[in-house]
């Protein structure tokens, strides 16, 4: 019966068109011998976002110690090691001028520090090579690496994001590697160690959720002063992954976007095809100018 509600909702159309803007960024990935989650992660958006010259840079390598059930990614140990990556990183955000940019990776529990070391050193390089160029993180959960996630921190990312993904009774078989109330601790502490970084989570729709359950994730996510919310369809990769259960209608994305608006979100993305780095330069443009609107509304209110 939810296969047939899944056939018969509307999928939303995807972009297939190879640019020449497209042949740039992907001849400046292969050159740098950087990984995307763009590709690692068979993301719907991949054709329109090189297209505008953007693209996600997925560090400490394409094979992820976790086994997340919507995620394409590889899974197993990874024998991955390189300390070059950060300056070529650096170097690709250059070559394609990028006034925004987002660094995400795999998970990698097989490390100390799960990774955070590592992007410190991307951040800081990518910063001292493009320092015009904003940068934001989408980092995973750093589930049992104590402070390790600080240390990302210390690099001052502009925008700190990391994704909810799912309703918490969806966790044992959407994320079963990970902790819902973990990764609320990791958005609540980034936004207490610093006012000033945006912080930005998301989740996926149409894996069986009810709407009261969307509803309480925005609430909790607001609770840890969470400035940005993404809703996106989930689109399951192969007949492996976690299955879907339906298509969300464009209206229904409409609707929750009015009500996390309501909520307090400084910003929200809420579209079929909506991923966490979709637009990310032009959303982090409309954060900024959203943040002083706020800020000019709360001192208003003081006056009187």
């Amino acid at each position: 019966m939810i296969q047939e509600i899944a056939e018969k909702s509307v999928k939303p159309k995807i972009r297939l068109k190879v640019t020449e803007d497209y042949k740039f960024v992907n001849d400046v990935v292969q050159k740098n011998k950087l990984n995307t989650v763009c590709e690692e992660a068979r993301c719907p958006n991949i054709y329109e976002c090189w297209d505008r010259r953007t693209a996600t840079i997925m560090i400490l390598g394409d094979v992820c110690t976790r086994a997340c059930g919507f995620c394409s990614v590889k899974t197993g140990k990874p024998m991955w090691d390189d300390r070059l990556e950060p300056y070529r990183s650096a170097m690709a955000v250059k070559k394609m001028d990028l006034k925004h940019v987002v660094i995400t990776s795999v998970d990698r529990d097989d490390l100390k520090d799960g990774g955070s070391n590592h992007f410190y050193e991307t951040i800081k390089s990518t910063r001292e090579a493009n320092p015009e160029t904003t940068i934001e993180v989408l980092t995973p959960d750093f589930l049992r690496k104590g402070e390790a996630y600080k240390r990302v921190l210390e690099a001052m990312p502009d925008v700190f994001n990391h994704n909810i993904e799912t309703v918490p009774s969806l966790y044992l078989k959407v994320r079963p590697g990970s902790r819902y109330f973990s990764s609320l601790e990791l958005l609540k502490n980034a936004k207490q160690i610093n006012q000033e970084t945006f912080t930005k989570s998301g989740i996926m729709v149409g894996m069986g959720e009810t709407k009261d359950e969307i509803l309480q994730v925005m609430d909790d996510l607001r609770s840890a002063n969470v400035d940005f919310l993404t809703i996106g369809q989930y689109l399951q990769p192969s007949v492996k992954h976690f299955p879907l259960q339906r298509y969300y209608d464009p209206s229904e994305f409409k609707d929750l976007e009015v009500i996390a608006k309501a909520k307090g979100f400084l910003l929200v993305s809420s579209s079929p095809l909506t991923r966490s780095s979709y637009h990310a330069d032009e959303d982090f443009a409309k954060l900024k100018k959203n943040r002083i609107t706020s800020n000019a509304k709360s001192i208003n209110k003081e006056k009187h």
